[in-house]
């Protein structure tokens, strides 16, 4: 038995020694010209599909049909994956076709994979293939909102993707000339607020069944610390830190600037893009907890920081207007704040505590209420 371990130690060894002979004289060629051997790529394959579904088990994936999570995925899936991942209709960028691997076309591949596998692949990312981890690990929801636009994506013709992908306010009419307006009064900012229409319209009007906020009107200190805080992370978000880290310090100021002085059509609120979680609400519940806070379990009104003298100590107290946002976004936020995965700067510790007495009850009930509120009211009316 001991001469056939020695033998089998020193056949190792040899293997072992001639890897590295061949690795230190760089015969291997790195470059991604020169493709894998058949069955290299088929042993790569095998290897990471089984990897993939062996991590994924124990994911349990939750509701994946609401609206907002398709838009939210979509918005995101257009600016960070199509150029790799290509579009229904349209291939991807000839640039992604010289990587090894070559990225797969999603339409056409994404339906063998289970929702949870598909979330495991977002959140962590694939070694040896360019496909990153997700920036903010605590945004599940983030990453679950990716994955409800991908299990929808080889049902979508390309007709149907170029119209969910129009900017929110964008109806045919208002396209080329009003775009170009906008990007001139942003002024310096002008390429950036094309990224920022992609989620948040033309115009600041928000959109996209509530995934994204209306911006137009909100208050210009707030706009500013918000993009402020994406971009060093201090607020977690796959989605929004790769936008706000490319912004200079004149760029951040300015589209916080435009987006403070945009209006708000006239009869634009939040409940124009309801949605469950509105429709369920109890408004006398959702008035009673703004105005007067639940007390006995910690939760201070919501006016005290949101009223129409919530500014009062300067533009390092600008918390954001509520009225007129959009239910699902602000039901969110408050989930996200009671869980203690927001973040947002010096700040966060005053709304954790203050969301951490509310029942999702609670929640849908005050969204509902501020959303159903005129945009502006709090600036001029009042609680």
């Amino acid at each position: 038995m001991k001469p056939i371990l020695i033998a089998l130690a020193a056949v190792l060894a040899s293997a072992m020694g001639a890897a590295l002979l061949y690795a230190w004289l760089g015969i291997y060629n790195v470059g991604a010209i020169d493709g894998h051997w058949a069955i290299t790529r088929w042993f790569l394959h095998f290897g990471l599909r089984n990897s993939i579904e062996t991590h994924a088990i124990g994911i349990d994936a939750p509701p994946l049909d609401d609206p907002s999570l398709f838009h939210k995925g979509l918005s995101h899936y257009q600016g960070a994956c199509a150029p790799c991942h290509g579009t229904p209709g349209e291939t991807r960028s000839p640039v992604a076709d010289r990587m090894l691997p070559v990225p797969p076309h999603l339409a056409s591949t994404v339906a063998t994979w289970k929702p949870r596998e598909l979330f495991w692949i977002v959140k962590n990312g694939l070694k040896y293939t360019g496909m990153p981890a997700w920036i903010a690990q605590n945004r599940d929801d983030e990453v679950w909102a990716v994955v409800a636009f991908l299990r929808q994506l080889p049902d979508l013709s390309e007709a149907e993707y170029r119209d969910f992908s129009r900017p929110p306010g964008q109806d045919g009419e208002r396209d080329l000339e009003t775009s170009a307006r906008l990007i001139a009064l942003a002024g310096t900012a002008g390429e950036q607020l094309v990224a920022c229409a992609r989620c948040h319209g033309l115009s600041g009007e928000g959109g996209g069944g509530g995934a994204f906020p209306r911006l137009a009107g909100q208050k210009e200190a707030y706009l500013y610390r918000t993009l402020r805080d994406y971009a060093s992370g201090a607020r977690p978000s796959g989605l929004m830190q790769p936008v706000a880290a490319a912004l200079s310090e004149e760029e951040t100021r300015r589209l916080a600037a435009f987006y403070a002085g945009a209006d708000f059509a006239p009869d634009a609120t939040g409940t124009d893009l309801s949605t469950d979680d509105a429709a369920k609400a109890e408004p006398d519940l959702g008035e009673n907890i703004a105005l007067n806070g639940i007390p006995e379990r910690g939760v201070p009104p919501c006016t005290t920081c949101h009223g129409a003298d919530a500014s009062s100590g300067g533009d390092d107290f600008a918390y954001p207007t509520l009225d007129g946002q959009f239910p699902a976004y602000l039901s969110l936020q408050l989930r996200l704040w009671r869980d203690g995965r927001r973040g947002g700067g010096a700040f966060a510790e005053i709304m954790t505590a203050a969301a951490r007495g509310l029942s999702d009850a609670d929640i849908q009930a005050v969204s509902a209420y501020y959303a159903a509120r005129p945009p502006g009211g709090a600036r001029s009316a009042g609680p």
